[in-house]
């Protein structure tokens, strides 16, 4: 999704006559899309499960990719990259993966959501370099041709097989064991060692209406919205940014490379540290990482502080894979989090929808990348301190 696009902005803007600005556009048309049916789609994995809707987003997302390929204007790509590629997306990426890992686990949630984000930070790591690699010897538009095969074969027929909605519907408890009292007594950690009480509230059926009466929930919905806004522009601009600053497109690529890699190189290790550490200081630990990161990746146009930085950057990324989806599981529970996961997706990717533009119009404006890179540095800042504020919510029938 986004880090294919990165490496497609150049080309795309040249050969279809459009701005950095407005193609940065597509973007935020992208995560408002998936924000608007985020609230629609939750309610869906909680009552039917993912099998289905996995399977019939790949199909819709590969047909997109497929159509793509043929386009001779911005319009059209824009409008097939929303209808298909980013409808199917809604239905096949993370938030229903995560709701359903989430269903499975509870005192190894953490680790397991790590496990589940492994496949996205293995692709995140080679596809920027695979895509480059593709793009010199068939062009961009055989290239989103091929992506349109590959996600058909990868997705479909194994969503079908494996999918499966919670461990109760195979006759099984979370997590393999028979009792809450032996997931509370065998688990190490603050978090993994849940007493009856906290299991209990784990199994609390909650309303729309009392989520978004919670300050919990607006709190979250406030951290990650700002992280978000860092996020969705630097994933699209980070590629252009290290050519514009004079590196080559094999180092910008490097560049996109390090960052999966150690975003997927530290996943585990925050699933782990998820179960041994509040989640509001892990939080804490995780912004301050990629604002240290992002920060020295800015301050010199010199390749080794670029790559450190951003390698610090990765490691921070990594826990956001984990800790966004932890901190809706611990806060809110497993049986109403594909609802509570689309309401906190809607105001998140709200907030991400500005991301794009906003690095790309003030590219255009200032003729850097400077200023944007320095406002996400205080943004994580500020996400890091926000952190230590989130308690979990109040509903009359959890003791707190």
């Amino acid at each position: 999704m986004s880090s294919t696009l990165s490496v497609f902005l150049k080309p795309l803007t040249e050969d279809l006559a459009v701005s950095r600005g407005l193609f940065s556009l597509l973007r935020s048309g992208e995560i408002l899309i998936g924000a608007a049916m985020a609230p629609l789609v939750g309610p869906l994995v909680d009552r039917y499960g993912g099998r289905w809707l996995m399977a019939g987003g790949a199909m819709v997302a590969g047909v997109g990719f497929l159509l793509m390929s043929q386009v001779g204007a911005f319009w059209q790509f824009l409008l097939l990259r929303w209808i298909f590629v980013t409808v199917g997306g809604v239905f096949m990426c993370h938030m229903v993966v995560s709701v359903t890992v989430s269903r499975w686990f509870v005192r190894q949630r953490g680790r397991a959501i790590a496990m589940a984000s492994l496949g996205q930070g293995l692709s995140k790591v080679f596809i920027p370099v695979v895509t480059a690699t593709l793009f010199v010897w068939v062009g961009w538009r055989w290239v989103w041709s091929i992506f349109g095969v590959v996600t058909l074969i990868l997705i479909v027929i194994p969503a079908l097989i494996f999918m499966r909605r919670s461990p109760e519907e195979m006759g099984l408890k979370p997590d393999g064991v028979d009792e809450p009292g032996e997931a509370a007594g065998s688990a190490v950690g603050i978090n993994a060692a849940m007493s009856r009480k906290q299991i209990a509230a784990d199994e609390v059926i909650w309303t729309w209406r009392e989520v978004i009466r919670t300050d919990t929930f607006w709190i979250i919905c406030f951290i990650y919205g700002m992280a978000n806004v860092g996020i969705a522009g630097l994933n699209l601009h980070v590629f252009a940014y290290v050519t514009d600053i004079g590196f080559s497109t094999l180092v910008a690529a490097t560049v996109l490379s390090i960052i999966a890699s150690t975003q997927l190189g530290s996943t585990l290790v925050w699933g782990f540290v998820s179960e041994r550490m509040v989640i509001r200081r892990s939080s804490m630990l995780m912004f301050l990482i990629q604002s240290a990161g992002l920060g020295t990746a800015i301050a010199s146009y010199e390749v080794v502080p670029v790559y450190v930085g951003f390698f610090l950057y990765g490691i921070g990324l990594g826990g956001g894979w984990v800790l966004q989806e932890l901190i809706w599981a611990t806060y809110f529970g497993r049986v109403s989090l594909g609802m509570v996961r689309g309401l906190g997706i809607l105001v998140t990717h709200a907030f991400g929808a500005a991301g794009a533009p906003f690095f790309g119009f003030l590219h255009d404006l200032t003729g850097s990348y400077q200023s944007s890179f320095i406002a996400f540095v205080v943004a994580l800042f500020l996400s890091a301190l926000l952190s230590l504020v989130v308690r979990p919510p109040r509903k009359n029938t959890v003791a707190h």
